[in-house]
């Protein structure tokens, strides 16, 4: 089940969004501030974020600047939400770092439509990433010069949650693959990308399949 944050300070609005998504099979998450937004992806990223534009404390724009300084708020899909139509609003948006942009008021079937299409463009780009380290995986077996696999700079515990997020487990899902919580995922994941000099998890991926490191079989994810 996929997890969308909806971020409004409009209380009415944001239960109907909860509502109309939850009734299509998404598991909603929603906040009435930016900060409270960033706090929820630090925690455990979702996976498609909707987020109005006019915001008290923090509006939507700069919520998604600081979003995409975020380690775990890098490659998150983005849709604006805004009674903002003109072109130097939306320009703004996309400058920032958004996905899309939709237009108050709008028609629900709409923003399903938008939020369906970036899953689904999530879905294509780690389809594409695990078919090439397979592809190399598979290269790299035939070659009898094939070097041994270099050693992991990380903990046992570490190296468990480095495998689960090779294999593009959202930190929800390695939780309930380890037996711990999504909180504890995400401080797992931030050692691992300082200790490996990495800024998000799709230079994770990249990182594993660059330096050859062969995804674990299905008997080894289990254990």
């Amino acid at each position: 089940m996929k997890r969308v944050l909806v971020v409004d300070d409009d209380t009415t609005l944001r239960m109907a969004l909860t509502r109309y998504l939850e009734k299509r099979g998404y598991l909603v998450q929603s906040v009435g501030s930016a900060p409270e937004a960033l706090s929820a992806v630090e925690a455990d990223p979702p996976d498609l974020i909707v987020s109005d534009v006019m915001m008290p404390e923090m509006d939507g724009f700069e919520f998604c600047r600081r979003l995409r300084a975020m380690r775990s708020g890098q490659l998150v899909p983005f849709i604006f939400l805004s009674s903002k139509g003109e072109v130097e609003a939306r320009i703004q948006g996309h400058s920032m770092g958004a996905d899309d942009y939709l237009m108050k008021p709008f028609e629900p079937l709409e923003l399903l439509a938008k939020i369906e299409a970036q899953l689904e463009r999530s879905r294509r780009i780690h389809s594409e990433i695990v078919r090439l380290m397979q592809k190399a995986d598979s290269e790299n077996s035939a070659s009898p010069a094939h070097p041994p696999q270099p050693l992991l700079p990380l903990t046992p515990a570490e190296e468990k949650v480095f495998w689960e997020v090779v294999q593009g487990l959202t930190n929800k899902q390695i939780g309930d693959r380890l037996f711990v919580s999504p909180r504890t995922v995400q401080t797992h994941l931030s050692n691992i990308l300082n200790k490996l000099d990495l800024e998000n998890r799709s230079q994770l991926v990249r990182f594993a399949f660059e330096q050859g490191y062969k995804p674990p079989t299905t008997k080894q994810a289990s254990n």
